[in-house]
C-alpha cells in the first residue's frame, strides 16, 4: 500500500515538568529558619528576664534606648542646622552635653533655656554637687573621710539632686537598741555637715528601716523611720548646719527596701538629698 507523502507527519512533544511539588522547593526552609531564630531570641529574652535583677534590666533597657542626641554638641543655628531631629531634647530626656539643662553651653540657641543666666546657674549647681560627691567618695585623691565611714556611704545623682545614702550593716548599726544614734552615725553626721558648707543647696532627710517580723501585734516601722530621720536632723543642727537649709524630713518606713530581703539590716538607712534650687 502506497504512503501518501503529501500528508504532514504528526509530531508529539512531551514536556518534562520537574521541581513543581511544594515540598521539594526551598522557600519554606527560609521561613522555618526565621521562625526558629525568632523562637531562640524569645527564649533568650525570657531567660534574661528571669536571671537578671531589676537594676540590671533597667541598665539593659537604657542601653538600647536612644536617650541622647545624634550629635552630643549641637550647633547654634536654627532648624536642622541647630541639630533638630527626632532624637532632639524636645523629644527625649535632656542628657547630652549640648542644648541640655544638665550641661548647658554658652550659646543661647544651643542651651534650650529661655534665660541664659538660669542655665548658667544650673550648670554651676551641677558642678558644685559633683564636687561634693567626689569628696564623699574619695575620687579626688586623698580623702578626709576614713575608710570605715566611706563603707557606709553611697551617692547617686537624680533629677531631684545629689542623694547621699548612709546605711547600716549587721556589724555596724546606725542606731542602738534604744533608738539612740551610734558613734558611727554621729561621725557620719559630722561629715555631711562639713561637706554641706561647700554648697548652699537646701537639704531633705528621709528615713528608711527594714521590715519587722509579721508576728508583732503592731508594726513600728513608721514611727521608727520618723524618729531616725528627726534625730539625724538634730545631729546635723548640732554639727553646725543652719536650720533654714533643712527643707523637709520624711519617713518611708519599710516601703522602699534597698535589698530583696525586707529584713536585711542594709534596708535601715538615711538618705540626705542636696536639692536642686
Amino acid at each position: 500500500m502506497a504512503v501518501d507523502s503529501s500528508v504532514a507527519p504528526v509530531i508529539i512533544k512531551r514536556k518534562k515538568v520537574s521541581g513543581g511539588d511544594g515540598h521539594h522547593g526551598g522557600a519554606w526552609k527560609v521561613a522555618y529558619a526565621d521562625f526558629v531564630t525568632a523562637m531562640m531570641a524569645f527564649f533568650m529574652l525570657m531567660w534574661l528576664l528571669n536571671a537578671t535583677t531589676e537594676k540590671q534590666r533597667k541598665g539593659l533597657a537604657d542601653y538600647f534606648s536612644p536617650t541622647i542626641a545624634i550629635s552630643r554638641v549641637s550647633g547654634g543655628g536654627d532648624g536642622s542646622l541647630g541639630g533638630d531631629s527626632i532624637f532632639s531634647e524636645n523629644t527625649l530626656p535632656r542628657v547630652g552635653t549640648g542644648a541640655t539643662s544638665l550641661r548647658p553651653t554658652s550659646q543661647h540657641a544651643a542651651r534650650g533655656a529661655s534665660d541664659p543666666g538660669e542655665a548658667d546657674e544650673i550648670g554651676a549647681q551641677d558642678e558644685a554637687l559633683e564636687a561634693v560627691e567626689d569628696l564623699l567618695m574619695g575620687r579626688g585623691g586623698e580623702s578626709m573621710i576614713s575608710d570605715t565611714l566611706m563603707r557606709h556611704i553611697v551617692t547617686r545623682v537624680t533629677d531631684e539632686g545629689l542623694v547621699v545614702e548612709l546605711f547600716a550593716t549587721e556589724e555596724a548599726p546606725l542606731f542602738d537598741a534604744q533608738g539612740a544614734p551610734t558613734e558611727l552615725l554621729r561621725a557620719l553626721s559630722g561629715v555631711i555637715a562639713g561637706v554641706s558648707d561647700m554648697v548652699t543647696n537646701p537639704l531633705a532627710i528621709e528615713g528608711h528601716v527594714g521590715a519587722y517580723p509579721i508576728v508583732l501585734a503592731r508594726d513600728p516601722s513608721w514611727e521608727v523611720s520618723t524618729r531616725h530621720a528627726d534625730r539625724f536632723r538634730e545631729l546635723l543642727l548640732a554639727d553646725g548646719l543652719s536650720k533654714a537649709r533643712i527643707n523637709r524630713v520624711t519617713a518611708h518606713a519599710d516601703r522602699e527596701p534597698a535589698k530583696n530581703n525586707p529584713m536585711d539590716p542594709r534596708n535601715t538607712r538615711l538618705e540626705i538629698i542636696f536639692l536642686r534650687s
